[in-house]
């Protein structure tokens, strides 16, 4: 017995002291020390080490990264709450969901809930604060005992999230490899740090393609649906510490205005907190560019959700820096009002305004915690009434749209200014039936591309959207649809994502002053995801009803197995996007494919069958989702196609376009090899390659001036000697004579983007058509006054009886970000060497964000292929695989990548 009581002592005493290790005593610094980063493999021992020895914290992991690391949530609140986590989980859930509720039944469980209160650090590994920060805030909450932080924890559970270990150990141990502190630098990181996106790991949240953005959203939109969450960045604008909530304008017009003014009155208690403290410099409202229009950022998906989603960009890092001199942020306004000065800053100083803000989120939350629950039911609540009746949703072409009305009947003049309009012209717009919102939305089986149709579905699932699947054949509206097909309703409470996802973006006309120049969106101006997918879907503005089945929250759609017998052959439609990875199987496998090179089925794939294709395509029917044709006899029209060998440009440090190209390779089961420019200087090019990819930001623009390594080179003796082979950039000098010769003696290249330059490079005859002839006779490229197109989705008509195109209808949507268009002489179109693939046959291309002086773009060749010796170039100006997202046009990369002789 007195050993028993000698081993409980001695546990106690090991327990309690070992909770008393704090940060500096774990890592050997403290966190915010100059010179000084903490990696990922520290961190999670220290995250365990907090777990292990406080009854505040528990750890689990969300799911793996794509590198294989486990990716960690603290979950952090009171000891009484963390026993009954399953309890606040289910109110949150309820509240957020809103079904079956009554007003009387949310404000009970609002009563007995806790506010659920996400913050995360790490996403953008470069910005280093990031993490350290949520380091330094766990260890604060798991051991302070002051009135402040008890409250805290009573009435909020905290979900502290490592947005990307994989990114932290990277540049954690790139930082501190160098032995002298003052020498140390975050510049010049060998590869991107989340494996295939880099920075563009915060655009993938509507997609969510990649293990991180799917392990977060699943702890956001399925299991815990927090009413506040914070995600951590920098760095600010000059001359100011940070910049926070609320933000400028526009903000999407699908919101519940519940959620902009607790946006308001969150960044408010942040503001007011740094201000009492007497810490100067934080910056809101239009003294930053962030605002809250776009939907694929980790804070601003949360927004679609009616949750209060947080950003600040903090400066900051862990070598010394300095707060420059902006004299016009010295002189208080709207914008900042505590301004601060010039002075010399430390990692410290960023940590502790970290913890500021962090602590004034929490004491708002656990203050305001029946409201917050009792809001996110009421969002809901509004959403599921809108979506239950006939609703008018505001936007910039709806009030064109009212002054047009008046205007025609004044017989042409239009008013200025803010003058009134009379109500009747409102009501003209505004109860006119066929501009009422959507009442839902059905996606039929059936499609020829349902496979593609599936992972849109899938991509709603996992932001939590509730979806119904027809148990069998229904009719709707005189039309008949196929058991399978998928039906979203809008009367739930999710809506605006919904909404977001089916319905064209509205982006006002924002410039600085009239007839100024734009203001740049914060990212995308448009992005509807089923546009981008080119998914087929219906728009009912009735309600309606038939054999539907509730699928549950989260549960991911497949399409459906069926058996594969043995035949003579199989038919594989070139529409689908599944095809060219059953096609990458087969060949792997030493099979034979070929295509249908005319007739109606021009472009599908025909396989002769065995058992041993049986099998594989059997495999492929069941994952990832294959629909193919018994094909009862040969086909006559029939082109044999082969590997070829590929090459997919990348630079040292990694680009982020290539990155998503690689994660398609990949996906899509295409062997592609990385090629560096020093590779393309060493030239005989073709003995290695048969087709190199270039995507945006690879191939520079003709220039007088000779190229420009100097921001790496000056830095060489720092490189490690395995990276030093992927140095340099495409030059003019030693690249572009290889790239020409490459082509010229039959090799293949696809360019994207910017790297159409590359069409200027071979002396091709095209000119940009985005131009004016200017007083002194010479074409300028148009001023962004009268032409400007942000990232948005445009309409263009295909080419598809070219094999570049096969697969594709002949309109298609691509997205569109201020891309190449060309303009192409009749005469050269005639001799056949130069053939359009993409052009703008309309005035009127938008179809979905922004796009000023759009009549410009008509007639506009915007993709084209062209013979250059025994090679060709193919040149697509849209970004045809925009991180991973434009799946409606991937097919325009994936049919070069085949050796296939034309008709």
């Amino acid at each position: 017995m007195r050993k028993f009581s000698f081993l409980l002592i001695s546990l106690f005493l090991i327990n309690t002291a070992f909770a008393q290790i704090s940060p500096k005593e774990h890592f050997g610094f403290t966190i915010g020390d100059d010179y000084q980063l903490a990696n990922f493999t520290q961190t999670e021992a220290y995250f365990k080490k907090l777990a292990g020895s406080s009854d505040r914290v528990k750890l689990l992991s969300i799911g793996k990264t794509e590198e294989g690391r486990e990716q960690p949530m603290l979950i952090i609140s009171s000891p009484e709450n963390l026993k009954k986590l399953d309890y606040y989980k289910e109110i949150s859930q309820k509240l957020a969901r809103v079904e079956g509720l009554t007003d009387e039944e949310a404000k009970s469980l609002a009563e007995k809930g806790k506010a659920i209160v996400w913050i995360d650090g790490g996403l953008h590994s470069t910005e280093t604060l990031g993490i350290h920060q949520l380091i330094e805030t766990a260890w604060n909450l798991a051991s302070r005992k002051d009135a402040e932080t008890i409250k805290i924890l009573e009435n909020t559970i905290i979900l502290m999230t490592h947005a990307n270990p994989d990114g932290h150990e990277l540049v954690s141990d790139w930082y501190m490899r160098e032995k002298t502190p003052e020498k140390r630098s975050l510049q010049n990181l060998p590869r991107l740090y989340e494996k295939y996106a880099g920075h563009d790991n915060n655009r993938d949240f509507f997609m969510m393609n990649l293990k991180e953005t799917q392990n977060i959203s699943n702890q956001l939109f399925l299991e815990w649906l927090p009413q506040i969450m914070y995600n951590h960045h920098q760095r600010g604008p000059e001359g100011s510490v940070v910049a926070g909530a609320p933000y400028r304008d526009p903000f999407n017009y699908v919101f519940d205005p519940i959620l902009m003014t607790s946006l308001d009155a969150v960044g408010a208690a942040m503001n007011n907190r740094l201000n009492t403290e007497n810490k100067p410099g934080y910056t809101q409202k239009n003294g930053s560019v962030f605002s809250t229009w776009y939907n694929g950022g980790l804070r601003t998906i949360t927004y679609f959700h009616n949750m209060v989603g947080l950003l600040t960009e903090t400066i900051g890092g862990p070598t010394p820096s300095e707060i420059t001199l902006v004299p016009e942020r010295l002189i208080p306004n709207a914008g900042t009002v505590f301004p601060v000065t010039p002075q010399k800053w430390h990692f410290r100083q960023s940590v502790d305004y970290s913890i500021s803000m962090n602590y004034a989120v929490l004491n708002y939350a656990q203050r305001h915690r029946d409201e917050l629950l009792y809001n996110i039911y009421l969002m809901g609540k509004n959403s599921v009434e809108k979506g239950n009746k006939d609703t008018w949703g505001l936007s910039p072409n709806k009030i064109e749209a009212i002054k047009d009305a008046h205007q025609k009947d004044l017989g042409g003049a239009r008013t200025s200014g803010r003058n009134t309009i009379p109500t009747k012209y409102f009501d003209q717009v505004m109860k006119d039936p066929t501009k009422r919102d959507a009442r839902g939305y059905i996606i039929p089986a059936g499609q020829a591309d349902f496979p593609t149709a599936i992972k849109f579905v899938n991509a709603l699932i996992r932001s939590g959207i509730l979806i119904h699947k027809a148990s069998e054949d229904f009719v709707v509206n005189d039309k008949k649809y196929l058991k399978g097909s998928f039906i979203v309703k809008t009367n739930q409470a999710f809506r605006p994502h919904v909404l977001d996802m089916f319905e064209p973006q509205d982006h006002p006309n924002d410039f600085q002053y009239e007839g100024g120049p734009p203001i740049a969106p914060y990212d995308a101006a448009g992005w509807t995801l089923a546009y981008l997918m080119h998914v087929e879907f219906d728009r009912l503005q009735e309600d309606f009803s038939g054999p539907f089945q509730r699928i549950p929250y989260g549960e991911l759609q497949k399409v459906e197995e069926k058996p594969v017998v043995l035949a003579r052959g199989y038919l594989i439609n070139a529409e689908s996007n599944n095809a060219f990875i059953a096609v990458n199987e087969l060949l792997k496998a030493k099979e034979k494919v070929f295509r249908i090179n005319s007739g109606t089925d021009q472009g599908d794939f025909y396989i002769p069958a065995n058992t041993k294709v049986q099998k594989i395509i059997q495999n492929l029917v069941s994952n990832p989702g294959l629909e193919l044709k018994i094909a009862s006899e040969i086909p006559t029209n029939i082109t044999k196609v082969s590997e070829l060998r590929i090459a997919l440009w990348d630079n040292y440090g990694g680009s982020m376009p290539s990155g998503w190209v690689r994660f398609l390779m990949e996906q899509y089961r295409f062997n592609a090899k990385l090629i560096y420019p020093q590779d393309i200087d060493s030239g005989n090019l073709n003995s290695k390659y048969d087709v190199i990819i270039f995507v945006s930001g690879a191939i520079p623009p003709v220039s007088n001036r000779p190229s420009n390594n100097r921001n790496i080179e000056s830095n060489l003796e720092t490189i490690p000697a395995e990276f030093k082979a992927q140095l340099g950039r495409i030059s003019q000098e030693k690249s572009i004579p290889e790239i020409k010769k490459f082509i010229e003696q039959g090799g293949k290249v696809i360019s994207i983007g910017s790297s159409t330059n590359l069409a200027n490079h071979l002396g091709l005859p095209v000119r940009n058509a985005i131009v004016e002839m200017g007083a002194d006779g010479q074409e300028n490229r148009l001023a962004a006054e009268k032409y400007y197109v942000p990232g948005s989705v445009l309409s263009v008509s295909v080419d598809n009886s070219l094999a570049s195109a096969w697969g594709m209808k002949k309109n298609a949507d691509v997205y569109f970000n201020n891309s190449p268009v060309f303009k192409i002489a009749t005469a050269d179109l005639l001799k056949g060497d130069i053939k359009p693939i993409l052009w703008f046959s309309s005035a009127t291309p938008l179809r979905s964000g922004w796009a000023w002086g759009q009549g410009y773009l008509r007639d506009g060749i915007t993709a084209f292929e062209a013979k250059f010796g025994k090679g060709k170039l193919y040149a697509f100006g849209p970004e045809i695989t925009f991180r991973a997202q434009t799946h409606g046009t991937f097919k325009l990369l994936f049919n070069q990548l085949y050796e296939v002789s034309e008709k």
